[in-house]
């Protein structure tokens, strides 16, 4: 019970602070929605362990409820990790074709110069 507590503490907090952020416009509102409706629904979850349990055992699943949750939590990061490494390489192709078009101007305006 305490731990169920502690954690609804903790997303209202989270959500507090996307408001926060939000607000100065440090985060765009796509990502703000896309935050609200993930900790939304992870206090749902915590709101409704128990139903979550009994679902999963009808479902034929032998975990509880929380251990559900903390796989699902895990497969989401392994996203996510999987999601920046293709934006860090696409940066990275941007980066090396912004520079190899500064270096062959460079070069034009120095070959112009002389």
């Amino acid at each position: 019970m305490w731990q169920q507590i502690i954690a609804l503490v903790l997303i209202i907090i989270f959500i507090s602070r996307l408001t926060l952020l939000r607000k100065s416009g440090k985060i765009l509102k796509n990502e703000y929605i896309f935050w609200i409706i993930f900790w939304s629904l992870a206090g749902l979850a915590i709101l409704f362990l128990k139903q979550l349990d009994t679902l999963l055992i009808d479902l034929g699943f032998s975990g509880s409820g929380i251990n559900f949750l903390l796989y699902l939590a895990v497969l989401f990061l392994f996203y996510l990790i999987f999601r920046l490494r293709l934006k860090i390489l696409d940066l990275d192709k941007k980066i090396t074709k912004l520079l190899r078009e500064i270096a062959l101007r460079d070069e034009n305006n120095i070959s112009n110069d002389k």
